[in-house]
């Protein structure tokens, strides 16, 4: 997650504001991003007009190979705003993620900004050129994936509450790795897509037609490819 997205958040719930459209934005960042002057820029910006924007640190516990540890003061993301109040979620938990987003939506539209830190975990490394095993021990991961796993916690309370039975969880998983299997030979035996794709749908409703290229005097043309 960049740092980026939040002032740019800002504006789009801004936006949504100024037009009357009575939405919000989720503006991610990661704990990595967590530290970085434009965030507490858009906080004071958000708070001071009331902007409907719900700002999630995506709290896994490393930015980049970094613990958060070693690079915060304070660990305690959702507490960062001061005078924007913030909540704590788990964010491996479903039904967690789902109330509190809930909760968020409605909030902000009455009262303006709100923090969610999202406290999760990554499996797998930042990035390609990221193993993911040179800053934590394989045994974290695995504890992680055997004791909190999003998947694993909410499958087995949907059976215990029997809303579905085992034989119809098991199903459906088959049926899922069937649809992404099939989703992977066609992706894998499709031809790699134009440059020009770049381009395509950047706005959905474009006022300029350029966009910017790898050089800037070298412009790609805005492509419309679904028609809202």
């Amino acid at each position: 997650m960049s740092v980026f997205e939040v002032p740019l958040g800002t504006g789009i719930a801004f936006a949504s504001k100024y037009l009357g459209k009575e939405g919000v934005c989720f503006s991610l960042y990661g704990d990595g991003a967590s530290n970085q002057g434009q965030v507490y820029e858009a906080f004071n910006m958000a708070k001071l007009w009331k902007i409907p924007c719900i700002y999630v640190c995506e709290n896994n516990g490393y930015g980049m190979g970094t613990s958060a540890e070693r690079s915060s003061a304070s660990t305690n993301y959702y507490t960062r705003g001061d005078y924007v109040p913030g909540i704590w979620v788990d964010g491996m938990d479903v039904l967690a993620v789902r109330e509190a987003t809930r909760f968020a939506i409605d909030y902000s539209l009455r009262q303006g900004p709100l923090v969610l830190e999202m406290f999760t975990y990554r499996y797998s490394g930042h990035s390609m050129s990221d193993p993911g095993t040179s800053y934590r021990t394989r045994d974290e991961v695995q504890v992680v994936r055997q004791t909190r796993d999003p998947i694993t916690m909410f499958k087995e309370k949907v059976i215990s509450t029997k809303l579905a039975t085992e034989q119809e969880v098991k199903d459906l998983e088959n049926e899922t790795k069937k649809i992404i299997d099939e989703a992977t030979k066609k992706a894998r035996a499709d031809s790699e897509i134009p440059v020009e794709e770049l381009a395509g749908d950047v706005y959905s409703e474009p006022l300029e037609q350029d966009i910017r290229n790898v050089l800037p005097w070298n412009p790609l043309k805005h492509k419309t490819v679904i028609k809202l």
